[in-house]
């Protein structure tokens, strides 16, 4: 059996690292992936182009037998449509389900109309009549949310404080295009205090098979403070997401969340992914990924026991409702390590040392944005790795997690110090 990858980063990795698991899967092709990735046995990373074709016509020439996609902005533009009219097995959403994902006023729009509990919001693709909307808030209205509708690699979230900033926010999105074509519709919605808390899951459209929690740490400075990011790093399971607030996400969240993907004809095997916040008044939907999250997936995999090859399985036959998902009874940590200047303009080319260093059993090393030039590991991306550890306890993992990373060095590195911090 031979499998592929679309991505390059780090969630790819480890959706690589479980897959090896099975022992029918004599190969993994990853599309572009990266130099880390490399190191597993029998995976290889594949020079193709960023090009939804290259991707299916590569995989029906080799004869793949499963493709899964990483990249939020492939399956926005249809790349699941392509394979399928190519006949080729593909997991994840068709471009009419990646909408959810790949435009938050639909999303926001998708929620209201199934009564999904979520912050209240305002769509513009006009800057007069944005700016204007702010000019009805009062000092007390503050802080605000503003948000690209578009995808913006996780970064397209900004949380202003008062009146200026929120008019300055929505000049660089809009006006100067600080995240592309991204900007062109914003949404503005109310600010709401909490814990965020992520929920990956598997579906097969009749029904929805919740994974363990997980907490992501989404600014680049400790305390939470700073840029937003793609993910600094992530914990699981997530220590607020007690009993009674996963059934609220049950019962508010994710049951209405299928009669809606049902009620708009949505048919496809995949992953939805909640990202929720945790308040006084409840839990609240913040927004939907439609494929693994990114670093979540790095801190989840590792827990789970049922082997994932089976759950993708059971969601192309519709028959997800027999799946009996098991974890091991372990936290994980995972900690990202990033090149100097990110999430903004950062450094490439510098090379790191510790990567081919031996690893403990519970010690895992995905690798996001590294090449590999005259046999030596360097920078290439923003985050550059992820170490993730496992642990009886929370505490246990965090040690272990940062312990690691004193191994891996390179020119400008820098990893947030709070990572599962409670």
């Amino acid at each position: 059996m031979k499998i592929l990858i679309v991505g390059s980063g780090g969630r790819e990795h480890a959706i690589a690292w479980k897959l090896k698991e099975n022992k029918n899967i004599e190969k993994i092709f990853i599309a572009p992936g990266n130099a880390g990735i490399d190191l597993l046995p029998n995976t290889e990373s594949l020079s193709l182009n960023n090009n939804i074709k290259e991707y299916a016509d590569f995989a029906e020439k080799n004869k793949i037998d499963l493709t899964i996609v990483g990249s939020e902005e492939l399956l926005v533009q249809g790349i699941v449509d392509e394979f399928k009219n190519k006949g080729l097995k593909i997991f994840g959403p068709d471009k009419k389900a990646a909408i959810l994902e790949g435009s938050k006023a639909y999303s926001k729009d998708f929620m209201k109309k199934y009564g999904i509990k979520t912050a209240k919001y305002e769509i513009f693709d006009n800057y007069e009549k944005a700016q204007k909307y702010l000019d009805s808030y009062r000092n007390d209205n503050f802080p605000v949310v503003i948000k690209t509708s578009g995808l913006a690699a996780g970064k397209g979230v900004i949380i202003v404080k008062n009146l200026k900033e929120a008019k300055d926010a929505v000049t660089d999105i809009m006006i100067n295009k600080k995240f592309g074509t991204s900007g062109e519709k914003i949404v503005i919605e109310e600010y709401l205090e909490g814990i965020e808390a992520s929920i990956l899951s598997f579906t097969d459209c009749k029904t929805i098979v919740p994974l363990i929690s997980a907490k992501d740490h989404k600014k680049i400075g400790e305390s939470e403070t700073g840029l937003n990011t793609g993910g600094m790093g992530a914990i699981s399971p997530n220590p607020y997401v007690t009993e009674s607030i996963f059934k609220e996400f049950t019962e508010k969240i994710m049951k209405p969340t299928l009669k809606g993907i049902q009620n708009e004809d949505m048919d496809f095997a995949g992953v939805i992914f909640f990202g929720l916040m945790i308040t006084k008044k409840g839990v609240y939907l913040l927004e939907y990924n439609m494929r693994m999250g990114d670093p979540e997936t790095q801190a989840v995999l590792p827990l789970l026991e049922t082997n994932l090859y089976q759950i993708i399985e059971k969601s192309f036959e519709k028959k997800l409702n027999e799946v009996n998902i098991k974890w091991k009874s372990l936290h994980s940590c995972c900690v990202v390590a990033t090149a100097e200047g990110y999430p903004e303009q950062y450094r490439k080319g510098d090379e790191i040392s510790g990567i081919l260093k031996e690893k403990n059993n519970d010690e895992l090393l995905f690798i996001c944005g590294v090449k590999k030039e005259n046999s030596k590991f360097v920078t290439s991306g923003g985050r550059v790795l992820n170490i993730t550890c496992l642990g009886n306890t929370l505490e246990e993992a965090r040690k272990k997690a940062y312990n690691a990373m004193k191994n891996i060095n390179f020119k400008g590195m820098y990893y947030r110090k709070d990572i599962g911090k409670i």
